[in-house]
């Protein structure tokens, strides 16, 4: 039998007891509810990125990775190419990034995604909260035209 690539992934990550660092699980229900009639979108949401998540990605056409950013300014929106990073020694085996997940994927299964992009939006405060900063806040709309545009542009290609 042979197995069907998901044509989109989406996948976010996030504590949301920890204020902005909630905004990638917001997003990934957001995206549920917005792609609720679309069958090429799977929508996957954690607390953090782990290793096994890559066979979810070796069986997607195309990822959106979601996350707040800590190092980007405060309420900034910003959607960038991922490329498979290289292996490291020994990688974690609790939280990796976009690029050791996409490099994982190559690794173990010789499948990563054709298309990967991470959408980041810079947090204004990560201290335990389930409260948003209103930079975030305001940001929102911004974030969820960017992360609509990008499912639809990846939905269209793959």
């Amino acid at each position: 039998m042979k197995s069907t690539r998901a044509r989109c992934l989406l996948l976010a990550c996030g504590n949301t007891l920890r204020g902005d660092d909630g905004i990638g699980p917001w997003l990934a229900d957001w995206a549920e509810e917005r792609f609720a009639d679309e069958p090429g979108l799977h929508v996957i949401s954690r607390q953090q990125w782990t290793p096994e998540l890559a066979a979810d990605l070796a069986e997607a056409s195309a990822v959106l990775f979601v996350d707040c950013s800590t190092s980007s300014q405060a309420g900034s929106v910003e959607l960038i190419e991922v490329h498979p990073a290289q292996r490291t020694e020994g990688v974690g085996t609790h939280q990796v990034s976009a690029a050791e997940l996409l490099g994982l994927a190559q690794e173990l299964y010789g499948s990563p995604p054709r298309k990967a992009l991470l959408l980041t939006i810079g947090a204004g405060s990560t201290e335990l909260s389930e409260e948003f900063s209103q930079a975030v806040l305001d940001t929102i709309p911004l974030a969820c035209e960017q992360l609509q545009s990008a499912v639809e542009k990846m939905l269209a290609c793959c």
